[in-house]
């Protein structure tokens, strides 16, 4: 391993392609699903080779929907007899990550922000929901960005509706959980509601989770799992983000009906359609931090765990995290170091630029390592493990102590940047995108620091 600024950025690139393959979801399906001589076998938790669902059925509905939807459909499609296969599967995924697959029907569809395409994706999947009998099984492959890519918008409400919602609570700061507990109660299939479609039919879900605390109920709003939110948290969601009143009037008019019982609220525990059903987490970020770790050590660094929740907003992450490197630093390190960390910061819109939470991460960085001179050789890396952060095509950014001077000499303030949330121009004049292309999965973000001793 060499010394310099380079070989750190070219060891952050490699321990975060090795966090990004940890979650590879076409490898994790088929470890889940066994066909035996005249019966199937699901795994119910891939640590433990005895918890085993089993199940005679004769026939299989497959449908998957997320970043990771192709890779998952395909592998359980090749699994799964064809004779088996109750119809032709379906899978629904974001426009990067369409792939042309022999004997799968492949719909792209909005993300972020949910679109027609995504609706009438929606509209189908449900069709063939209601169509499963009682003594089938209904497979569902969930991976990130399932919330957005099956809008179906409840009575009196428009596809418009839930995108002016969903845009305001983007911009808001809202996390995915607060995000989601409004997305379930505008949608005819999140909050479980997907498992009240299915039943009759036994129900199992393979889940690739983009939530830090993998709560399955908010993991793609979940469509097959109980919800114990209400409208009334919906509303308290959106008042206490200041965007109540910005919201279309449909939404207000089916929050209020839902908190005085007019309309039906999700599905809760009790209801019988759970009876049947099962899931099984495949992938997580918790295990790709295990996966970076590893490879970090492999490198010959000593590393160390910051935190597996990252969840505050981008740039204030950043500041903790150059104190907290600035005083092992100054410390005294004894070999190079890797400080690791995982989850889903926020980002609260007050500008009119470019970026995600993971290029403004990685901007706030390198300000707060010039404001607080951070010493030594260095180099930090923030980046989302499916290759697209916010509406840009980097996967996040990677900076070093030279970054703010390269910024700077391209004639641009680093600070108006952030200010104006326009982390990626800053980041593209400083060379310090990290552009990988659309990886397929989504488990959430991954940060590397990565530092020499001096």
């Amino acid at each position: 391993m060499g010394t310099s600024i380079t070989s750190l950025r070219k060891d952050a690139l490699h321990i975060f392609q090795a966090g990004i393959d940890a979650a590879n979801p076409y490898q994790a399906v088929k470890n889940c699903i066994t066909v035996a001589e005249n019966h199937f076998e699901l795994a119910l938790d891939l640590s433990s080779d005895s918890k085993i669902r089993y199940g005679r059925w004769p026939k299989i509905h497959i449908f998957a929907f997320g970043k990771a939807a192709c890779s998952m459909a395909k592998a359980a499609e090749e699994v799964i007899p064809k004779h088996r296969l109750a119809n032709i599967p379906i899978a629904i995924t974001n426009y990067e990550n369409v792939a042309t697959l022999k004997n799968i029907e492949v719909i792209g569809a909005g993300h972020p922000l949910p679109d027609i395409s995504g609706q009438q994706a929606a509209v189908l999947l449900t069709e063939r929901l209601i169509d499963a009998k009682n003594d089938e099984l209904v497979l569902i492959l969930i991976s990130g960005g399932g919330s957005a890519l099956i809008p179906y918008p409840s009575p009196g409400l428009t596809l418009n509706d839930k995108i002016v919602t969903t845009d305001l609570l983007l911009a808001s700061g809202a996390n995915i959980k607060q995000t989601n507990c409004v997305r379930k109660h505008l949608s005819r299939t999140k909050g479980g509601q997907l498992a009240l479609l299915a039943a009759p039919a036994d129900i199992h879900t393979l889940i690739l989770s983009d939530v830090i605390g993998d709560e399955l109920s908010t993991i793609a709003s979940g469509p097959t799992v109980p919800d114990n939110t209400s409208y009334a948290d919906a509303i308290a969601i959106l008042k206490d983000k200041n965007i109540w009143n910005k919201v279309p009037l449909n939404i207000h008019l089916l929050l209020e009906k839902g908190t005085l019982g007019q309309v039906k609220e999700t599905a809760k525990s009790n209801d019988p359609c759970f009876k049947n059903a099962s899931h099984t987490l495949i992938g997580s970020n918790s295990i790709c931090l295990n996966s970076i770790i590893k490879a970090a050590k492999n490198l010959g660094y000593e590393t160390d765990m910051f935190s597996s929740s990252v969840c505050g907003e981008a740039r204030d992450e950043a500041e903790r995290l150059v104190l907290h490197t600035k005083k092992r630093v100054e410390n005294g390190l004894a070999e190079p170091l890797a400080i690791l960390s995982g989850g889903e910061s926020t980002v609260t819109i007050r500008g009119t630029g470019i970026g995600g939470r993971n290029q403004e991460m990685a901007l706030a960085f390198a300000i707060a390592a010039e404001k607080y001179q951070l010493k030594g050789k260095w180099t930090f890396l923030s980046g989302g493990t499916d290759g697209r952060d916010g509406p840009t095509n980097a996967a996040g950014g990677m900076v070093d102590p030279e970054t703010m001077t390269r910024i700077k000499k391209a004639r641009a303030n680093p600070l108006n940047r952030l200010n104006n949330n326009d982390s990626y121009s800053a980041l593209k004049k400083s060379e310090d995108l990290v552009i990988t292309g659309a990886t397929g999965t989504n488990v959430a973000d991954l940060q590397i620091i990565l530092i020499q001793p001096e």
